[in-house]
């Protein structure tokens, strides 16, 4: 059923960016800002000045986006620096170049190659150890599989995705990273190892609920399609 598990996957995994990006939006600004004293006051200072959240195509131009802590623009103070993401786009192209829109590319790929392959042999283990031969996975089964498959890929991926989002913040802050390696010891070098962990405590909040209701709808909506 190549088309049914196509349409299925899309609607789940359009819930679960639903349900995640305000965590998303929290876990960047705390992994490459250091303005806020935490998780809470990061939440509470977002929600205080933005009153919505831009979702963008592009894993770069999200990035911009949630960083960008300037509230809506009201009058007499200055305009935001993006307008939205087509305009975010368009200004690291002019600013940055064709290759500012990529910044991150190799972070991001060496962070959801693995994290993949752990992600659903992690699903399928749990489920199939809780399931009796020959039986569909229940509801229950389906849930904290899907969560705990989600919690183990990010535990996995963050030291990665801190790295990616600081390289693609570099070319805003007119930093220079010489590569992926270079960000990695610099990183080190000036906050200690503890840095690659940053974002690990909302990323894992995110991944359990937002993963078990990706994995539970994607099975629901085949069963109901079968």
């Amino acid at each position: 059923m190549p088309v049914e598990e196509f349409v299925a996957g899309w609607i789940s995994g359009a819930l679960g960016l639903v349900l995640g990006h305000p965590f998303d939006t929290v876990k960047v600004r705390l992994q490459t800002q250091t303005t806020y004293r935490g998780i809470v006051d990061c939440m509470v200072k977002t929600y205080r000045h933005e009153s919505a959240y831009c979702l963008a195509p592009f894993d770069l131009i999200k990035v911009r986006l949630q960083n960008q802590t300037e509230p809506r623009a009201k009058l007499g103070s200055p305009p935001p620096r993006y307008r939205g993401p087509v305009h975010c786009a368009a200004s690291i192209f002019q600013a940055e170049g064709p290759r500012g829109l990529f910044r991150g590319a190799w972070a991001l790929t060496l962070r959801d190659t693995p994290t993949m392959g752990i992600y659903f042999v992690t699903y399928e283990w749990l489920c199939r150890q809780s399931t009796p031969d020959g039986q569909n996975p229940s509801s229950a089964t389906v849930l904290v599989a899907g969560g705990f498959a989600g919690l183990t890929s990010w535990v996995t991926a963050t030291p990665l995705d801190v790295i990616k989002s600081r390289m693609q913040m570099a070319g805003l802050k007119q930093r220079v990273y010489r590569g992926l390696l270079d960000c990695m010891v610099s990183s080190a070098r000036q906050e200690g190892l503890g840095v690659f962990f940053r974002g690990l405590t909302i990323n894992s909040a995110r991944a359990f609920p937002v993963n078990a209701v990706t994995f539970l709808s994607y099975e629901y909506l085949l069963h109901s399609w079968g």
